[in-house]
């Protein structure tokens, strides 16, 4: 039978850990000054890439992290890193890349995998497939991690929306805003990973 209650838990957590408001920002200055078809491409493929990262790693996780003797924390502060490098690039206003590779690497890096597959979705996830009971709790899991695709994909496709209404200066001021959030996300996972490396040792 459908767990309501592993749905809801689930849900709620990876609402909280991908956070569709705080990302809306980020992706704003991300895909600023692309066509309206682009960005709208680029959502889709963010929370697909971010879909099948958590998918592969609901189904294999712990297999694939003990095969390369990588520890949750490490996983941690790498990402925390990764974020940090794209948070600094924002705040610096240095976000160009190749024109050849630029929409598919925001799309792919970071906004799909580490922002809205970071560590904390996935550790989440990992634990609900493993605790799930049945087909009934397996199903129960599938289903939050799914809806909360949907939600991420709503968010950010109708947040084109704002950009017509702030312009390019607007833009500029979201740029920096964002910048300044992912610092303050990549600090805090770092310090999260070295803490936890600290406890376990």
């Amino acid at each position: 039978m459908f767990d309501v209650a592993v749905f809801g838990s689930l849900f709620l957590t990876l609402f909280v850990i991908m956070d569709p408001p705080g990302i809306t920002p980020i992706f704003l200055a991300l895909t600023a000054g692309r066509p309206a078809k682009v960005q709208r491409k680029m959502a889709l493929q963010a929370v697909a890439v971010a879909f099948g990262v958590i998918a592969v790693f609901g189904v294999l996780g712990q297999q694939i992290l003990d095969y390369l003797h990588v520890s949750v924390p490490a996983l941690m502060i790498a990402g925390g890193l990764l974020l940090l490098l794209i948070a600094l690039d924002l705040l610096t206003g240095k976000t160009d890349e190749p024109t050849q590779t630029k929409d598919v690497n925001v799309a792919l890096v970071p906004l799909g995998m580490p922002l809205l597959a970071g560590p904390g979705a996935i550790v989440s996830v990992i634990l609900a497939v493993q605790h799930a009971d049945g087909v009934g709790g397996q199903l129960s899991v599938w289903s939050a991690i799914v809806a909360m695709h949907v939600v991420l994909w709503l968010a950010m496709r109708y947040s084109l929306l704002i950009i017509r209404v702030i312009k390019d200066g607007g833009v500029v001021l979201v740029t920096r805003l964002a910048g300044m959030m992912l610092s303050a996300i990549a600090v805090q996972q770092i310090i999260n990973g070295v803490t936890q490396v600290i406890q376990n040792s």
